[in-house]
């Protein structure tokens, strides 16, 4: 590794790699004055901070180096269909002011994405926070992303009026930093993956609320295929062409129109029975309302069918359940278990856990900070803002950024 870059560097110590100035020349192979050079120029630019000196393996005192994680804030926001969860986190991802409100994607792009400036705002202005830079900022919403561009790709019910629009730029401009966007399901199984499987080799999330999709997490990246589609589970057909109820995409037998949360909202109002959302349906059904149980409990064996396919071809180790239905866990993931061990050989299911999410409503806005760090953090980015602050500074800025005199 002896073209580690200082990006680099920051990389082996957020990676637990290495912890001292010592450990890195170790690894990269580096000359003891590029590795201080470097090092000296992420402690000014306030991405480590160096602890007091302690007794080393070798018996020498040694400084221990560590993510900075007051360096800089990252926003963030979980966007869906009628609720927001809303954050800013400092470098290590977590979180140092939250909101959560009711929001509609359906008043569009210019609403919503004002009304999230101001919320921001005044996040920003909560009294504690450390004075840092943001650096970045992050955006989950309920439907599909080109990630490569920041605009979603389709249109959908759920969102009318936000296909193709530039959802980031107006949030750049006002906040001088770079935005990410992507999927919810993609964030939510980015966050609990980071906060709770992060040696698995591989994760299966899934969300189950008003639509249902999933993320796939495979040697710490995120599986988003060739057009950002993976994980569209919502919408595989478990009926004939012509049979089953109509979907929000115009088809009829799709998954998300069986089984999602507004699904059993919806055969539960057929049925005389007051249920205007996901979280009424899995309320009900928490209460001990027996038909909502009964149909929550069905809802997780057609999950379960969907999921066993999902199974065989990944053969994962952890398979996460989050959303509305997942808080019935006794009928629903109940139900997605006992079928994957019906549909499955023995093999893919032999070390598989089924669990529920561990961050619940908050995977999805941690996730999405997550996916900001990943970006603003990486050696390429980390390497090109030294570079910049080495514009404006000393020679030696310049050979800490980049190695060359």
């Amino acid at each position: 590794m002896l073209d580690a870059t200082a990006g680099h560097l920051l990389g082996l110590v957020r990676s637990a790699r290495a912890s001292t100035r010592g450990e890195l020349i170790e690894l990269t192979g580096l000359s003891r004055s590029t590795v201080a050079a470097r090092v000296d120029a992420l402690v000014e630019a306030g991405y480590l901070r160096e602890s007091a000196p302690a007794t080393s393996a070798r018996g020498r005192p040694s400084r221990v180096l560590a993510l900075d994680p007051a360096g800089g804030l990252v926003l963030a926001a979980d966007l869906g269909a009628a609720h927001a969860a809303l954050a800013v986190c400092d470098l290590s991802g977590q979180p140092l002011a939250q909101f959560s409100s009711g929001v509609r994607l359906a008043d569009g792009p210019e609403v919503v994405l004002g009304w999230l400036e101001e919320r921001w705002r005044e996040l920003l202005a909560t009294p504690g926070l450390p004075p840092s830079p943001v650096v970045g900022l992050g955006l989950s919403v309920p439907g599909p992303v080109d990630v490569a561009t920041g605009r979603t790709v389709h249109h959908t019910a759920v969102m009318p009026g936000w296909h193709e629009h530039p959802l980031l730029e107006r949030l750049e401009e006002a906040f001088g930093a770079r935005g990410f966007v992507d999927n919810d399901a993609n964030a939510m199984a980015y966050g609990e993956y980071h906060a709770a499987w992060s040696t698995a080799p591989s994760m299966v999330f899934v969300k189950v609320a008003t639509g249902i999709g999933a993320g796939v997490v495979v040697d710490g990246h995120l599986v988003r295929g060739a057009d950002s589609g993976s994980g569209d589970i919502g919408h595989v057909k478990i009926g004939t062409p012509d049979d089953g109820p109509l979907c929000v995409c115009g088809a009829r037998g799709c998954l998300a129109a069986w089984a999602s949360g507004r699904a059993v909202a919806r055969r539960l109002r057929e049925e005389g029975v007051e249920a205007t959302s996901s979280r009424d349906a899995a309320a009900l059904a928490l209460a001990g309302h027996e038909r909502a149980t009964a149909l929550v409990r069905e809802a997780g064996l057609m999950v379960g069918d969907v999921l066993a396919t999902a199974v065989s071809l990944l053969n994962p180790r952890i398979l996460v359940l989050g959303g509305d239905l997942v808080a019935v866990q006794d009928h629903f993931l109940g139900a997605v278990r006992e079928r994957l061990y019906q549909r499955t050989q023995p093999q893919a299911t032999r070390r598989l856990q089924v669990v529920a999410s561990s961050l619940g409503d908050r995977a999805g806005v941690l996730g999405a900070a997550r996916l900001v760090l990943e970006q603003v953090l990486s050696p390429g980015a980390v390497d090109r803002a030294l570079a910049d602050r080495a514009l404006a500074s000393p020679a030696r800025a310049v050979v800490a950024a980049t190695g060359r005199a």
